[in-house]
């Protein structure tokens, strides 16, 4: 993101007249949230992605390039060797499994950690794309792997997921869920795990995640025969694509005046930032997926320039040093219930 696309979206936010996030979520500063010891390692390997989604905070698309290098992927493994508290590695990043270096990253990050769980944060059509479909390989590769799939599907109805997904990508993601199926992944019994991410059509918070799971399930199997392990629940955070959607349709300051008004004190206890560390395609690193994708990586100024890269550390442990960045769009991630 250039400087002045940042200072823009920036102002654009401060100028709905939001309080600090960071004062209410430390109760004015007399209870501070300190970071942990990081026990989640995420990988955004790169913007290209089959698809183009309306709620999309990466803003990825067909047409970006944006790929993490294969000397960033080493780099990255090299860190995961020297941090024995990491426990996950999720890889994530427009559709993570069309990067040239994801199967590199999964074969050896399996190697180097034969414990560690590994997700795979797949949007379901790229198991139908030719290049990965063909023979199976891909799901292959994943069974191999004992890759957990956490996959998005905003909803169980064609309208609502086309509609923010784009046209035919319903049909496409239930294939891909039955494809899954059919490997062995979601069914009662196995270990290989599938789990669904619901993501709101628009600006309002997701319903109790617990009754949308059974909900989903219900239609799912019904309808289609499908199985999965759980559904997560996930508030849209107030952030480029999102945000320029909302803004067109002058509803940012009511989404954002929504979230405040729904600030729960309990969810600052597990904020994901506390013991996840966010490494970007080019290997800066972040607080979070979404402090990375508004440019705040750790240890930067305050015009958020410079900060932290793989090649400056040799452990993600060296972190803890550094605060948390927060600002008004984390009051996503503490709405209601919060964001799973």
């Amino acid at each position: 993101m250039s400087i002045a696309e940042r200072i823009q979206r920036r102002r654009a936010l401060d100028e709905l007249g939001v309080p600090s996030f960071h004062e209410k979520a430390t109760n004015g500063g007399t209870t501070p949230i300190r970071r942990k010891e990081p026990k989640l390692l995420q990988l955004n390997v790169g913007l290209y992605c089959n698809q183009a989604c309306a709620h999309c905070h990466v803003e990825s698309s067909p047409l970006r390039q944006e790929m993490m290098s294969t000397e960033v992927a080493v780099k990255c493994l090299e860190l995961l060797r020297e941090t024995p508290s990491i426990t996950t590695l999720d890889i994530t990043g427009g559709a993570p499994e069309l990067n040239k270096n994801f199967r590199f990253i999964v074969q050896m990050a399996r190697f180097i950690r034969p414990d560690l769980e590994i997700i795979d944060r797949c949007n379901l059509t790229v198991l139908q794309e030719p290049s990965e479909a063909k023979d199976g390989n891909l799901l292959k590769f994943l069974k191999e792997n004992r890759v957990r799939i956490v996959a998005s599907l905003p909803c169980y109805s064609q309208e609502n997921v086309d509609q923010q997904r784009g046209s035919g990508v319903f049909d496409r993601s239930i294939a891909g869920l039955l494809a899954l199926n059919e490997a062995g992944y979601g069914l009662v019994g196995s270990d290989l795990k599938l789990d669904l991410v619901y993501n709101p059509l628009g600006a309002f918070l997701p319903p109790d995640q617990m009754k949308l799971e059974i909900k989903y399930k219900e239609e799912l199997l019904e309808n289609f025969g499908i199985l999965f392990n759980s559904l997560f629940t996930m508030t849209n955070v107030p952030i480029k694509r999102f945000a320029d959607f909302l803004h067109r349709r002058d509803e940012l300051k009511g989404y954002m005046d929504l979230l405040v008004r729904n600030f729960n004190p309990d969810t600052t206890k597990s904020l994901m930032c506390l013991d996840l560390i966010s490494i970007s395609h080019d290997g800066k690193v972040y607080d979070c997926d979404f402090n990375q994708q508004l440019g705040y990586s750790i240890g930067c100024d305050e015009a958020h320039e410079g900060g932290t890269s793989v090649f400056d550390i040799t452990s993600l442990t060296e972190l803890k040093k550094y605060d948390i960045y927060f600002d008004n769009h984390c009051f996503g991630c503490t709405a209601g219930a919060g964001s799973s």
